[in-house]
């Protein structure tokens, strides 16, 4: 094992472990943000030390409104993660973007409603720059990954992120369509966010199931249809998820680590001491 950052894993459907992982370990962690999803498992993916978590927790007992956002990613934090490797399903929202294939987000518009997503607050004002809100570095990495596991891939696709966990009504779909948006999930412009302020490298594999609920000849989509193509997207994503851990470039230079340099704006002799306390594992040194 090298002397690099871990490299944390997210699974989502369909993919609740990575069974090639070795010296593995569970660890449970508690956070100043309350509990994450599920235990971490910690060990080695071809050499390389990781982190894996189950988003949604083993038997997918958490929807996406359910998520502990927060306290998954700064357990990656304290874990000695500095890159997040992700996961998910997704529906398509172009014909070419067909289920089967992958895409890699570059971009995310925002459709949720009930769910923390800063680490900030409390006495605490940071903005953090979300321009480009995933790291090209690692989302290059995923890309040629998961085109060696045998998947098309999408390059630089903008997805939606809805609330759920009700799928899109036939209105919606069409409209995020008309927007030139790529695919729809639940999850990932959370955690891009999350990652961001935590100064960690953020990259996303979306497996594709479906053409959500604007397709005229497909069928919308369900929880069975999902169902029937999961497993094979889970394959191909372990497969993806291996390779791509074994590509990740401790010296990279993409900024993403350096994030949260300029963005915290509270004067820091008015900052509680609760806050400081609360924010250490993710801004600590700013602090």
């Amino acid at each position: 094992m090298n002397g690099q950052a871990r490299v944390g894993l997210v699974g989502g459907s369909g993919v609740y472990d990575l069974a090639a992982m070795e010296n593995v370990r569970e660890e449970r962690l508690d956070t100043p943000f309350g509990r994450p999803s599920d235990s971490y498992f910690t060990g080695t993916l071809g050499g390389v030390a990781v982190a894996f978590l189950s988003r949604h927790a083993r038997g997918h007992r958490q929807s996406p409104t359910e998520i502990n956002y927060r306290a998954n990613v700064c357990g990656f934090k304290m874990l000695g993660c500095d890159a997040l490797l992700s996961a998910s399903a997704c529906g398509s929202l172009k014909e070419e973007v067909a289920p089967r294939h992958a895409a890699v987000p570059s971009q995310f518009i925002d459709r949720t409603r009930h769910r923390e997503d800063t680490f900030f607050g409390g006495g605490v004002v940071a903005h953090a720059a979300l321009a480009d809100p995933v790291c090209p570095a690692l989302s290059g990495v995923l890309a040629d990954s998961a085109r060696g596991a045998g998947l098309i891939v999408h390059r630089d696709a903008t997805y939606v992120c809805m609330e759920g966990p009700q799928f899109s009504t036939r209105a919606e779909s069409k409209l995020y369509r008309s927007w030139g948006a790529d695919v729809i999930g639940m999850t990932n412009l959370t955690e891009a966010r999350l990652a961001r302020e935590a100064e960690m490298c953020y990259a996303s594999l979306s497996l594709v199931t479906d053409y959500d609920c604007w397709h005229e000849t497909a069928e919308d989509v369900s929880v069975e249809v999902i169902v029937a193509i999961l497993g094979e997207n889970a394959a191909a994503a372990r497969r993806t998820l291996a390779a791509a851990v074994a590509a990740v470039d401790p010296s990279r230079a993409c900024g993403c680590r350096d994030a949260m340099r300029f963005a915290i704006i509270t004067d820091r002799a008015a900052i509680p001491d609760s806050a400081r306390e609360r924010l250490r594992p993710i801004a600590g040194r700013y602090l």
